[in-house]
């Protein structure tokens, strides 16, 4: 086309298309300077040079005053079953690992040995009670022997003391039929408290020794005990030594994370600092109806023992450490970061809690604190305008 058409012709259609061009180029320049401007306007409001940081405007509030610690839960009795009486043991009468009554029969040791002995007991009390019958009637027909002057003085005490010795007898036979009593029921062994029951430690048929073979064993869950213990240094951050009166609420957190649903309240508190370890030993008991909690499990304790007023919450990223311990960047009337010194308490969730250094409404800087040094100006990029949007029909038209 172009061998067709002649010079003339050529120049008339360039010129169409490079005024066209540069119209686009004109109105793309425009743009540019208006966001410009904008931009300018933005750092001379924060002043020339201000970094762009996050800010966070502090209000005061109110934590609980308590501490954390590992702690193990422990079954409030734990009593080991033994036979009071040897023999062989015929049966056991519970399920290993099940929940037993106080009372309930958990094993029955041969009785038979037992009930001839409660036997043998009981006829010698018969045979001895008939001997006090006998000496009771022979001291009274010698009292009357003796008023007449028949008997001696000597044979009516003899009388006397035989009757006397022979009640003597009597009181002894008759402990040895409740001792012969006490070995018979004992062949029944039974739970001396609620809770649940442990391996069976031997096998129907063995020879049981009396007081000395272990059986097995009951624990009660409910409630349950948890030991956990405290140094001085997390005493001093509660007040002080623990005890009944300052000690609001013990709580529970699971292995798995979760809260356990009951509080509970201290039982117990060492009187005095182990000496090994350097902290005071403590108790916590727990409703466990529910027998979620079992005994030798681990879990961690929080011991609440009052309020913190005035408390500021700021994120953990905005505390730094310094060579005079733990500070935050507050901003001043003239818009410069300056670092505050800080006193720091525990962790609250994602946020530090700070107990002394701030005041009311002041700003924290929260980001961008690696570039930050102290009397550096800076502007809250939430307060900046957004960037203004561009007219659709601004558009620079697409070149052909």
């Amino acid at each position: 086309m172009a061998s067709i058409l002649s010079a003339p012709l050529r120049n008339a259609v360039r010129q169409p298309l490079l005024h066209s061009g540069l119209l686009g180029l004109l109105m793309l320049a425009l743009l540019l300077q208006a966001c410009g401007k904008g931009d300018d306007a933005a750092a001379q409001a924060h002043g020339p040079g201000a970094m762009p940081v996050t800010m966070l405007t502090v209000a005061a509030s109110s934590m609980p005053i308590s501490a954390e610690v590992v702690a193990q839960t422990e079954g409030a009795k734990e009593v080991e079953i033994r036979a009071r009486v040897g023999g062989i043991l015929l049966k056991r009468l519970y399920e290993e690992g099940a929940t037993v009554k106080a009372g309930q029969a958990l094993f029955q040791i041969d009785p038979e040995p037992y009930r001839i002995a409660l036997a043998q007991a009981r006829a010698q009390l018969a045979a001895q009670q008939a001997r006090v019958d006998q000496t009771t009637r022979e001291e009274a027909r010698l009292k009357g022997l003796l008023e007449t002057q028949a008997v001696s003085q000597r044979e009516y005490d003899n009388a006397s003391s035989d009757h006397a010795l022979a009640k003597a007898t009597l009181q002894q036979m008759q402990a040895s039929v409740r001792e012969a009593e006490l070995n018979l029921s004992y062949t029944l062994v039974t739970a001396p408290v609620g809770g649940v029951s442990g391996r069976f430690q031997f096998s129907e048929g063995a020879l049981i020794a009396a007081n000395t073979s272990l059986l097995t064993t009951v624990v009660q869950i409910s409630p349950i005990w948890v030991r956990f213990s405290f140094s001085d240094n997390e005493l001093a951050k509660l007040g002080g030594r623990l005890n009944n009166n300052n000690v609001r609420e013990v709580t529970l957190t699971l292995p798995d994370g979760s809260a356990y649903a009951q509080t509970g309240k201290l039982n117990f508190a060492a009187s005095q600092i182990d000496p090994v370890l350097g902290t005071q030993q403590l108790r916590a008991t727990f409703d466990n109806t529910d027998q979620k909690l079992l005994p030798g499990q681990f879990v961690r304790a929080r011991v609440t023992t009052g309020q913190r007023d005035g408390v500021f919450l700021v994120p953990q990223v905005a505390v730094q450490t310094g060579d005079q311990g733990k500070f935050v960047y507050v901003v001043n009337e003239a818009g410069e970061a300056t670092p505050r010194p800080v006193v720091v308490g525990d962790w609250v969730g994602k946020d530090w809690a700070i107990l002394d250094g701030l005041k009311e409404g002041e700003q924290v800087i929260v980001d961008n604190l690696i570039k930050i040094r102290p009397g550096a100006k800076v502007m809250d990029v939430s307060k900046m305008p957004p960037p203004a949007a561009q007219p659709a029909g601004d558009q620079p038209a697409a070149q052909h």
